[in-house]
């Protein structure tokens, strides 16, 4: 049934996949000339048009691919252990969501731009952080119906 608890946790996973792709998830400034380099699902440069960008559309695939197992998760409350099955590889596409845009602004980002100072996460950065810990929340409520399911058919 989708007014279960975890279909709320996996919608806020779609949620919050689909903010990935319109807020910037790394910035650091150029204190030499005061650009602002910044990283988003889909490129990372400066934020003022003139200049050369890094194609990160890995990190909008990945995001995209989240979102969608997640939605199509949600979809299938009539086989638990399938969504518990979906659950598993969504936490490896937010794991490497995660991993993608941690070596983008880690490792390119301070490339791009070489000053003493680090970049600056921002809030796409805790997107995927958030979508796995909701995930994790809806693999547990999916487990304890699968549970509760199995100790009835026992009582019967």
């Amino acid at each position: 049934m989708i007014q279960r608890v975890q279909s709320v946790f996996l919608f806020l996973i779609v949620v919050a996949m689909v903010a990935m792709f319109f807020v910037p998830i790394w910035a650091k400034t150029n204190p030499a000339d005061g650009r602002e380099y910044a990283l988003t699902a889909f490129s990372l440069g400066p934020v003022s048009g003139a200049g050369a960008s890094t194609n990160t559309i890995v990190i909008a695939i990945l995001a995209g691919l989240a979102g969608l197992i997640a939605l199509y998760e949600i979809f299938q409350y009539k086989s638990r252990l399938t969504q518990m099955k979906l659950g598993l590889v969504n936490s490896l596409v937010m794991a490497a969501l995660m991993g993608a845009a941690f070596y983008f602004s880690s490792y390119v980002g301070e490339d791009l731009v070489k000053t003493q100072e680090q970049g600056e996460y921002l809030s796409g950065f805790y997107m995927p952080a958030f979508g796995l810990l909701m995930n994790v929340l809806a693999n547990r409520f999916i487990k304890r119906d699968e549970d509760l399911v199995r100790s009835m058919d026992r009582l019967r």
